[in-house]
C-alpha cells in the first residue's frame, strides 16, 4: 500500500510538472500558425460582441496540445474552464451534473470526446444547440420530460479519432481545427522554452537534436529533453550537449529519426512476419504486443508521417524506406507487394 501511494504521489507531482512547461498565452504557443490566427479572430469577434465562443472541436494525434489550447482560450476569454473525458462522463445523470454546475460562459473541455457514450452523446445535443437540457422524471406512463435551461457556454472536445465521432455531434460544432505535427525548427524552439523553465542551459544543437528525435510532437520533445537532464545530471555532472543528448536518447531506445522500440518492433512484425504486408492491425497489434487503439492512433500517424507505412484497402504495407531504415533488403518488383502501393 505505501508503494502504491508514494507512485500515485510520484504520477500526480510529474503531471503538475508537465502543466508548468505548458504555454499560457497565444504570444507563448508555438506552432499551429493557421489554427492560432484563426482562434484570434474568432475570440476577438466573440469578445466584441460579448457572447460565448461557438462550440470547437480540436483533432489531431495526441500531445500536439489541444489541452493547451483549450486553457488559452478560457484564459483569453477570461472565463472558467471546466475539465472532463469522454469515459469519465458515464451516466446522463454524470453530464447533468457537470452542465448544470456551469456559469455564462465558461467552457466545458471533453478530451476523447469520440469516447462518449450515446446516450450521454444524444443528451448534449439539446445544450449545445439550445443550452437545454431535456430530463425524464418518473417511469412508465407517469413519467414525464422536463426541460432545464442552461448558461450559455462553450463545448470544446479533443479528439485523436474524429473519423468516430457521429456526424450529428460533429455538426453542432461551430469551429473545427486540426492540428499538425510540427517542424524541427518549432520543436527547437520549445526545447529552448522548456529549458529555461526547468532552468537548465540547453545550446542550439543539442535543443535540434532532441527536436529531431521528437516525432513531431511537443509532448515527446519535453519528455526527452528532461531524461536528458536526467542522464547529464547522473553520468556527466550537469553537462548537457549534444553528445550527451545522443548518448541519452540511445539508452533510450529513441533513434535518429526519432523511433523507438515499439515503433521498430511494429516494422520489424510487418516485414519479417508478414512479408512487408499487407496485413489488418488487428494482426499487426498481437504480433507486436501492442493495443489496437494505440497503434492506430500513437504509432501509425508518425511512420505514414515520415513515409515508413501505408494503408491500403487489403491492409498495412512496410515501404521501401521502413527497409532502409531497419537495415534491410527491400524485396524487388513482381512480389506483389508494390502492385499495392
Amino acid at each position: 500500500m505505501k508503494d502504491q501511494k508514494t507512485e500515485s504521489r510520484e504520477q500526480k507531482a510529474e503531471e503538475i510538472f508537465d502543466s508548468s512547461l505548458r504555454p499560457s498565452k497565444f504570444d507563448e504557443f508555438t506552432g499551429q500558425s493557421r489554427v492560432i490566427e484563426n482562434l484570434k479572430v474568432t475570440i476577438e469577434a466573440a469578445k466584441n460582441r460579448k457572447e460565448p465562443l461557438d462550440h470547437l472541436l480540436l483533432y489531431g494525434p495526441p500531445g500536439l496540445g489541444k489541452t493547451t489550447l483549450a486553457h488559452i482560450i478560457a484564459a483569453e476569454m477570461g472565463v472558467n474552464i471546466r475539465i472532463t473525458s469522454g469515459p469519465a462522463i458515464e451516466r446522463s445523470g454524470d453530464l447533468a451534473s457537470i452542465l448544470t454546475n456551469l456559469q455564462e460562459g465558461d467552457i466545458l473541455f471533453i478530451d476523447e470526446v469520440h469516447r462518449l457514450h450515446k446516450v450521454v452523446e444524444e443528451m448534449l445535443y439539446p445544450a449545445m444547440e439550445d443550452f437545454a437540457l431535456d430530463i425524464i422524471l418518473g417511469k412508465g406512463p407517469s413519467a414525464r420530460t422536463v426541460r432545464l435551461d442552461l448558461p450559455k457556454f462553450t463545448l470544446i472536445g479533443a479528439t485523436t479519432r474524429v473519423g468516430l465521432i457521429g456526424s450529428p455531434m460533429r455538426d453542432r460544432f461551430g469551429i473545427i481545427h486540426r492540428l499538425n505535427f510540427y517542424e524541427d525548427e518549432e520543436l527547437c524552439h520549445i526545447v529552448k522554452r522548456s529549458s529555461r523553465l526547468l532552468k537548465m542551459e540547453v545550446d542550439q544543437e543539442s535543443a535540434l537534436e532532441v527536436a529531431k528525435r521528437s516525432r513531431g510532437t511537443p509532448r515527446i520533445a519535453n519528455r526527452l529533453l528532461k531524461r536528458s537532464r536526467d542522464f547529464s545530471q547522473v553520468r556527466f555532472k550537469g553537462l548537457l550537449n549534444r553528445n550527451v543528448v545522443d548518448k541519452a536518447l540511445q539508452l533510450m531506445g529513441v533513434d535518429l529519426l526519432g523511433l523507438d522500440e515499439s515503433d521498430r518492433r511494429i516494422l520489424s512484425a510487418i516485414i519479417n512476419k508478414h512479408g512487408g504486408g499487407p496485413v489488418g492491425v488487428e494482426t499487426i497489434a498481437a504480433t507486436a504486443h501492442e493495443d489496437i487503439g494505440t497503434i492506430e492512433d500513437v504509432f501509425e500517424p508518425f511512420l505514414m508521417q515520415i513515409g515508413f507505412l501505408k494503408r491500403t484497402p487489403r491492409g498495412r504495407v512496410a515501404t521501401k524506406k521502413a527497409y532502409q531504415h531497419l537495415g534491410l533488403s527491400y524485396p524487388q518488383s513482381g512480389t506483389g507487394q508494390e502492385s499495392l502501393l
